[in-house]
């Protein structure tokens, strides 16, 4: 039988999770968790318009002293932060196991710096490599990062 976990068996998170608010009913689209200085995020996943199979990921920070839910936080947290959404995905996978592509994109900082890609793209993306099953792939697409399982 094809293995369809996203995320490599024998993948440990380095960081310890924050703990995970999952939506009332196990299929459910929108996860939240609160960081240890008390910033709340929600973790939502979207269908894809062209493909019903696919997945946006939209993550924002939801806490009332930032005026924009993309606002850059910095306060060290963001390797938990990081181990906590792949867990979240990890979970909203075992729920929709047929989905086949996941996407995401990294906010520029305030000086929106000449990369393409983001300093956050980067940095989510070289993560997505370390972690995912062999039956996926992850590519940077400009400032996106795409998560598309192996056709074989």
């Amino acid at each position: 039988m094809e293995d369809l976990h996203i995320v490599r068996p024998d993948y440990s998170p380095t960081s310890k999770l924050y703990e995970i608010i999952s939506p009332d009913i196990p299929t459910g689209d929108t996860y939240y968790f609160t960081t240890d200085s008390g910033l709340k995020y929600q973790v939502r996943f979207g269908k894809k318009r062209e493909n019903y199979l696919g997945n946006i990921i939209n993550f924002s920070v939801l806490s009332d002293e930032f005026e924009d839910e993309y606002s850059e936080t910095n306060r060290g947290e963001v390797y938990r932060i990081i181990a906590t959404v792949v867990e979240i995905m990890r979970i909203y996978h075992s729920h929709h196991s047929h989905s086949d592509t996941y996407e995401f994109t990294g906010e520029y900082k305030d000086t929106h710096d000449d990369r393409e890609a983001s300093i956050r793209s980067r940095l989510y993306f070289r993560h997505a490599k370390k972690l995912l099953n062999e039956n996926w792939d992850a590519r940077l697409e400009g400032n996106k990062v795409v998560i598309q399982k192996i056709k074989h």
